[in-house]
C-alpha cells in the first residue's frame, strides 16, 4: 500500500478566505466612495465658480458706488460694488486652483482604484456588457430587473 505521509495538503478555510474577500471588497468600496466624494465636491465647486463668473460679469458693468448685497457666513451684508468685486475675483481664482487640485486627485484616485483592481483581481459585473454592448445572460436578467432601458445600436 502506498501512503502519502509527506504530502499533506493545506486548504485555506472558507472563513479566512471570506474575511479576506470582505476586506478587499470593503477597501475597493472605500476607494470608490472617496472618488465619488471628490467628484461631488468638484462639481459643486464648478457650479460655484460659474456663479462667481456670472456675478463678476454682471458687476463689471455697474457703477462702483452702487449698493450691493453679499452673503457672508449666512448673513446678508450691504457693501458697494467696488468692495465686493475684488473679493469675488479672489474667490474665483482660488476656486479655479482648488478645482485643478481636485481634478488631479480624482485622476490619482482612479489610478489607485485600477491598481487595486489589478492587484486583487477584481472584476466588476456589467463592466464587460457596457464596453462590448453584448450582455451575458446573468447580467442581462439583472439589468432588466433593475428597470434600466438600453437601446440597441442601429
Amino acid at each position: 500500500m502506498a501512503t502519502d505521509v509527506g504530502k499533506k495538503q493545506v486548504k485555506p478555510s472558507p472563513k479566512n478566505a471570506s474575511k479576506a474577500n470582505e476586506e478587499i471588497i470593503q477597501g475597493f468600496q472605500r476607494l470608490r466612495t472617496e472618488q465619488r466624494q471628490l467628484a461631488n465636491k468638484l462639481s459643486e465647486l464648478e457650479l460655484d465658480l460659474n456663479e462667481h463668473k456670472l456675478v463678476i460679469e454682471t458687476l463689471q458693468n455697474v457703477d462702483e458706488d452702487r449698493k450691493c448685497f453679499r452673503m457672508v457666513g449666512g448673513v446678508l451684508v450691504e457693501r458697494t460694488v467696488k468692495e465686493v468685486l475684488p473679493a469675488l475675483t479672489t474667490n474665483r481664482d482660488q476656486m479655479a486652483k482648488v478645482i485643478e487640485i481636485l481634478t488631479t486627485q480624482i485622476s490619482t484616485k482612479g489610478q489607485e482604484i485600477n491598481e487595486f483592481k489589478e492587484k486583487n483581481n477584481i472584476k466588476i459585473r456589467n463592466q464587460n456588457e457596457l464596453s462590448s454592448g453584448v450582455p451575458d445572460s446573468e447580467s442581462a436578467s439583472k439589468v432588466t430587473n433593475q428597470g434600466v432601458l438600453v437601446g440597441a445600436k442601429p
